[in-house]
């Protein structure tokens, strides 16, 4: 009996399954390389394009900048929920200075070069720089995790601030160009006005969309645990469109209040970051697919010297440039001057901005179109393969334990007056050698469970907690910061 469901509607789920899942299962392998995961969906969409043994003809730029937009807002919500305060207070200086005057300084070199050496004209070579100006500190942590290396927190939390603050910029930048070389026009003043309002509007509304989010979710009682994802999706795809609407940056304010409503204590939090994590693996996995499917490969040929050219460019003058100009009056150590002004690694945001002049019918703009996908495949090989080297060459690997093998976590849709916090024992830890009777918890606080390497253990008064021990431990809120004097600090902050 034939099936009730079209055709073309299951193979198109079908190739999406099979696409999709040769993705994940192929990204094990690019830790071992040093490459950014991104890359390897780009270079499986292009192997599933129409000049690529896949064979699918598809050369949409309008339905994917749409679907590239919605997974850029997924992604910087999921960002934001994951950025804590203490980033903030340590980093949002240094940041917002990269993700300003770094991506103008960046755009602007990049496109000195291309009209100096590669003869584009002036509108043209700066909507070309101002495409690739972002960076993705998602390809740095990637590349960092398959090596088993992690940053120290300033330059860390640095870089992974300036890739959520950064995209508006470079997004407000390429609208206007593009505008103007639609027009003809060169662009003026204007452009700083236009920009200075669109960060004004998109962050004030952030802001207020944002303290509203948190008030109703703190106040709003759902009846079904899967309801409370439904309205922080609501919350952002509302944080984005609505500034948008107003000529406002609503990457700025997707961003934001991604950042209030993951600093706030929330009903059903556990399972809320959960849900916004894997949709944003979703949505950059579907997006490079598709990103990929859009290249025609024949055509990287004819861009290579001025991709390759500008790809030098773009990671030993450019960004190396924006990065000391931004970071040393902050009196940033030249180490990390150095290391940020190198792993500042592009990913699909670059990608999806060039499809914007294509879809606009500017004067060059798929010939932009190659040159910025050349540049971001050179730049995540050339310096993405070097990350974990120069890490450990300039002493910025951070000594964090590895992460435990099992994780005990509440989830809960009510407010609740406890929390579990998780703990690592060292051998500077006062817990360190001491049976679990000898320890003075608080009478609300217990010790839940232990990881040992690959064990479990259910903590009794007899056990000794051992160096490379993680303790699960129950408590009140107000009694977190005497069990930190007692463990260390906890693993998850």
């Amino acid at each position: 009996m034939p099936s009730a469901e079209p055709l073309p509607t299951a193979f198109l789920l079908v190739l999406s399954g099979v696409l999709m899942a040769v993705s994940v299962l192929f990204s094990r392998a690019s830790g071992r390389f040093g490459v950014p995961v991104a890359l390897l969906f780009l270079g499986i969409g292009m192997a599933a394009g129409s000049e690529g043994p896949g064979g699918i003809a598809f050369e949409d730029y309008g339905f994917s900048f749409r679907m590239g937009t919605v997974a850029l807002v997924l992604i910087l919500f999921d960002g934001g929920l994951n950025t804590p305060l203490v980033a903030l207070r340590t980093a949002l200086r240094p940041a917002a200075a990269l993700a300003t005057l770094g991506v103008v300084a960046t755009a602007a070199v990049v496109g000195l070069a291309a009209y100096a050496l590669f003869g584009f004209g002036w509108t043209e070579a700066f909507l070309l720089g101002a495409i690739v100006s972002s960076t993705d500190a998602a390809a740095v942590f990637a590349v960092l995790r398959g090596s088993g290396l992690h940053l120290k927190r300033r330059v860390g939390t640095t870089l992974e601030l300036e890739s959520g603050l950064n995209d508006p910029m470079a997004i407000i930048l390429t609208i206007a160009l593009t505008e103007s070389l639609s027009r003809g026009t060169q662009p003026g003043w204007g452009l700083a006005v236009h920009a200075a309002v669109q960060m004004a509007v998109g962050g004030g509304m952030g802001v207020a969309i944002g303290w509203a989010g948190r008030h109703l979710l703190k106040r709003l009682r759902l009846h079904a645990a899967g309801l409370y994802p439904v309205l922080t999706l609501a919350l952002a795809f509302l944080a984005f469109g609505l500034p948008t609407l107003l000529e406002g940056s609503g990457f700025l304010a997707v961003y934001t209040v991604g950042v209030m409503l993951g600093n706030e204590t929330l009903r059903y939090r556990t399972g809320l970051l959960r849900v916004h994590d894997a949709l944003a693996w979703l949505s950059q996995v579907a997006m490079f697919l598709l990103l990929g499917l859009l290249v025609f490969p024949s055509q990287l040929f004819g861009v290579a010297g001025v991709g390759l050219g500008l790809s030098l460019v773009l990671a030993l003058v450019a960004r190396p440039l924006a990065a000391l100009l931004c970071l040393l009056p902050f009196r940033f150590p030249a180490g990390e001057i150095l290391f940020t002004g190198w792993v500042g690694l592009r990913g699909a945001v670059p990608v999806i901005l060039a499809t914007y002049p294509v879809l606009h019918g500017a004067p060059g703009a798929q010939h932009i179109f190659n040159v910025v996908f050349f540049i971001v495949v050179v730049n995540g090989v050339l310096p993405g393969a070097t990350v974990p080297w120069v890490t450990r060459k300039l002493g910025l690997a951070a000594n964090v334990p590895e992460a435990p093998q099992a994780v005990l976590e509440i989830a809960s849709t009510q407010l609740l007056n406890g929390e579990v916090s998780s703990f690592y024992i060292d051998v500077a830890s006062a817990a360190a050698g001491a049976r679990i009777s000898e320890l003075p918890f608080p009478a609300a606080s217990a010790a839940m469970l232990i990881v040992r390497g690959q064990e479990l253990l259910a903590p009794k008064g007899d056990t000794v907690l051992q160096r490379g021990d993680h303790v699960y431990v129950f408590s009140h809120s107000e009694d977190v910061p005497f069990l930190r004097l007692m463990f260390g600090q906890s693993e998850d902050e």
